[in-house]
């Protein structure tokens, strides 16, 4: 047994004291519950990224950190038996004897994770503090404890040996976590509620992980609950350039109101239209403003595949500011809505903006009846599935910084190539990375030109498609048994 701690208080000394007699028979209750922890690893692994830096508190001997490959990492425990077993088993990471209460140091990290370590904490609100103060602007936060639920059930297979007796202090819920976030400076993004089979039984467990703990009333049934949070915006402004892309398709007579509309923002303001193949005046009309107005960034993009989100693609791949705006060239979102787009963006309170028409009245034959009813259904569906609010998914106006495309695109594969029209490339893509999404309300108006591109019922059918492919790989996907291994 280690010697007291003197920067330990009394209750954490006791915890200390139990994991280090604890270090001895750790990794054969490991192997005991080794789909437990296999889940564990998969579901945190899909939401760290390979090669991200990453402080792990509470991190015993450290076979989680290692499961998620960091590009630097770094565990701090109370335990001396656990970290210097941890430094055995893994000695390309580092493993520091400290509380998370006092551990503080000069150094900010992309993920900071507390994996099973809130029930057995003494100052929630201090570890919170501590990691704000070493967290940059784009940290996350990952906290996973035990649901009160499962209060008698964790009981009851201690008493069975089924699992080990810890000393568990907390039964501290995802509200009050919530709270204590809040309180330390962090802003939750989301609340997910994972596992209702902790153990491995063919076919039944993937069953009941993947599919019937994603469904309410089971999700409240659940073994684990899991929060994602991210540092408080600070109201600090980046000023920086913009690109609006405006896709088009036999848009002819909307193009001179696009280009006078459109205002300047930030350092500067390029307005990028793609040409989706149109066989009107639209490609002739482009040139034109862009002749008549030399004082201004215009740039014509001839699109190379079919459809939106090709569009959009294209038009990012060429813009040259470090904001990206989606524009619809019908105008049914004005066009002087775009700075407050840019503002929440700038400002830090969102990360992907998201134009939501269903705030404000609509004018009178901007949308159908079935299209509105159908936009609020897959509000409901999308909502879940991203586990944050979205009240229009199908809002064309769309904003987002450069490098978070780039994130997003990186990892589209994923998702598959099922999106016709962009919203939801960035939209799953914004929630994989665990991106804020916020609403921003805007006046939806009526196509003064032009024919609507969209098929109520055949590319309903489609997203309905799409709702159920993202639900196997945003829900189900994260509890498969993780295949990877720690040293």
């Amino acid at each position: 047994m280690s010697p007291p701690s003197p920067d330990l208080p009394a209750p954490l000394q006791e915890v200390a004291e139990y994991f280090d007699d604890f270090s001895k028979e750790s990794q054969g209750w490991r192997r005991k519950n080794r789909t437990y922890y296999r889940l564990i690893e998969s579901i945190m692994t899909f939401v760290v990224p390979k090669g991200a830096s990453v402080l792990e508190v509470g991190s015993a001997e450290g076979d989680l950190l290692a499961a998620l490959e960091p590009s630097r990492g770094v565990g701090i425990d109370i335990s001396e038996g656990m970290v210097e077993s941890g430094r055995e088993r893994h000695p390309d990471l580092e493993f520091v004897r400290e509380a998370g209460e006092t551990f503080v140091r000069d150094e900010t990290f992309d993920y900071v994770v507390l994996s099973d370590l809130v029930q057995m904490a003494d100052d929630l609100l201090a570890i919170f503090r501590n990691a704000l103060d070493m967290s940059h602007p784009e940290t996350r936060l990952i906290v996973h404890s035990y649901s009160q639920a499962w209060k008698p059930i964790i009981r009851l297979a201690e008493v069975l040996r089924l699992k080990p007796r810890k000393p568990i202090r907390n039964w501290v819920g995802p509200d009050d976590v919530r709270n204590l976030l809040n309180l330390a400076g962090f802003e939750v993004i989301s609340l997910n509620r994972r596992i209702l089979m902790p153990k491995q039984v063919p076919l039944l467990t993937r069953f009941l992980n993947g599919y019937v703990a994603n469904i309410w009333p089971f999700s409240h049934f659940t073994l684990t609950f899991w929060i994602v949070a991210r540092p408080f915006p600070t109201g600090e402004r980046l000023e920086t350039g913009v690109s609006v892309v405006c896709p088009c398709r036999n848009e002819e007579e909307m193009i001179e109101r696009i280009v006078e509309e459109v205002p300047e923002m930030g350092t500067g303001t390029e307005l990028v239209f793609v040409d989706d193949g149109s066989t009107d005046g639209t490609k002739a009309e482009i040139e034109r403003q862009i002749a008549l107005h030399p004082d201004r960034q215009i740039t014509l993009v001839s699109q190379t595949g079919q459809g939106k989100a090709t569009a959009v693609r294209s038009g990012f791949a060429v813009a040259k500011h470090d904001v990206l705006m989606i524009l619809d060239a019908d105008l049914t979102v004005r066009a002087d809505d775009l700075p407050r787009f840019y503002d929440v963006l700038v400002t830090r309170r969102g990360e992907l903006v998201n134009g939501s028409r269903l705030v404000y009245g609509l004018e009178p034959g901007s949308m159908r009846f079935l299209n509105i009813l159908g936009n609020k259904v897959f509000s409901i569906i999308y909502s879940n599935l991203l586990s944050q609010p979205v009240k229009d998914t199908l809002c064309g106006t769309k904003v987002l910084t450069r490098a978070n495309w780039h994130r997003i695109d990186a990892g589209r594969a994923y998702f598959g190539d099922f999106d016709r029209w962009g919203d939801f490339d960035l939209l799953l893509g914004a929630a994989k990375l665990n991106l804020k999404i916020v609403d921003l309300p805007v006046r939806y108006g009526a196509r003064t030109a032009g024919e609507s591109k969209m098929s109520r019922f055949r590319h309903g059918r489609l997203m309905f498609q799409m709702a159920a492919f993202a639900f196997s790989r945003l829900k189900a996907g994260p509890v498969r048994l993780s295949r990877r291994r720690s040293a």
